[in-house]
């Protein structure tokens, strides 16, 4: 079991503190230089800034940064390895700014995509081990495909107010309490810390109705450290967890992604096909994030049940347990009606 002092809780405050402070400085740049207008396939109706990951982004990896060159739990070989990572981090941030700015390519935004999730595997030892029973070299090439999809789904999410926030909060706080019993490194640990803390401080600006959006220079570095976080957490034996815990981005956006590829639909364009889109027709986008925050929450019960009662009838039952309730959540978001 891993112990966090006191500085668990002074990150945290202390990352939220940094966002908020970023977010206020960079708001008249952002109006300026990165508002995003309503279309067809919006979800808001005025022009709003967007960029507020650049705030998120920063406060994460600053305060991860300082924690691991002080903290004397730490040192220099701790911080020489999360130098990939942050690296991976600020190219996406920067691929992300590009296209929040001007429309990029799918081609070199996915050449980045690949590289930046390449650089974070390759900080994986080799001991490290997430399917032990398949070739080395062919379990690395999928933990790369799957780790590209993840920070696509992360970004093709970010869609409404409050969604992501709804998502990465629960996530990290689950990440956190497997950290304590031993499911995180206490360095990652540091980073999914200040990531929670970045995002509540993100959160009172993106409330519905939002005054700044994330952007996709937040949202795409923002799945590659969830991704990495998790897994960090299946390489340590805990793959029901680590799929448990972000159940619902992934559900709804590969349910869709295969929905469009079989309609013959240009997957790379924007739309408004996913589960939560369409349910802004039924319910309001408080409503619609509130059934997330709360699936989320379930989820992150089912995940720490496997680690701390571990068998295999707890991970099956765990397991179908989330399958139901993300699938009933689902088909709520297509067929329920808001109640009277």
């Amino acid at each position: 079991m891993t112990h966090i002092p006191m500085w668990g809780a002074v990150l945290l405050a202390a990352s939220a503190a940094v966002c908020a402070g970023l977010i206020v400085l960079l708001h008249p740049l952002l109006e300026r230089y990165a508002l995003a207008r309503p279309n067809a396939r919006s979800s808001h109706k005025k022009p709003t800034p967007q960029g507020g990951g650049i705030a998120v982004v920063a406060a994460t990896l600053l305060l991860s940064i300082i924690i691991f060159a002080t903290a004397p739990a730490f040192g220099w070989a701790v911080l020489q390895d999360f130098v990939p990572i942050v690296i991976a981090a600020v190219l996406l941030a920067l691929v992300g700014m590009v296209d929040d700015i001007r429309t990029l390519d799918a081609l070199p935004r996915l050449g980045m995509q690949f590289l930046a999730v390449a650089m974070v595997i390759l900080t994986l030892p080799n001991e490290a081990r997430v399917a032990p029973l398949l070739p080395f070299f062919l379990e690395r090439a999928l933990l790369l495909i799957a780790g590209v999809w993840f920070v696509n789904l992360v970004n093709f999410m970010d869609g409404i107010d409050w969604i992501t926030v709804a998502e990465v909060v629960p996530v990290t706080a689950g990440l956190t309490v497997l950290g304590i019993n031993g499911g995180l490194p206490t360095d990652a640990m540091v980073v999914t810390i200040a990531l929670a803390g970045a995002m509540l401080g993100f959160a009172p600006f993106n409330k519905p109705v939002a005054r700044l959006f994330l952007g996709d220079v937040g949202s795409l570095p923002i799945g590659l450290l969830l991704g990495w976080l998790l897994l960090l957490l299946a390489a340590q034996g805990y793959v029901a967890a680590a799929l448990l815990l972000p159940l619902y981005y992934v559900c709804d956006a590969t349910i869709t992604l295969l929905r469009r590829l079989r309609a013959g639909e240009k997957i790379w364009e924007a739309h408004r096909s996913h589960f939560y889109q369409r349910a802004c027709d039924r319910f309001s986008v408080r409503e619609i994030v509130t059934r997330i925050f709360v699936l989320n929450t379930l989820l992150v019960a089912l995940a720490v049940a496997t680690v701390l009662l571990p068998s295999p009838m707890m991970t099956g039952s765990a397991l179908t347990a989330g399958l139901l309730l993300t699938g009933g959540l689902l088909h709520h978001f297509t067929n329920g009606r808001r109640a009277a």
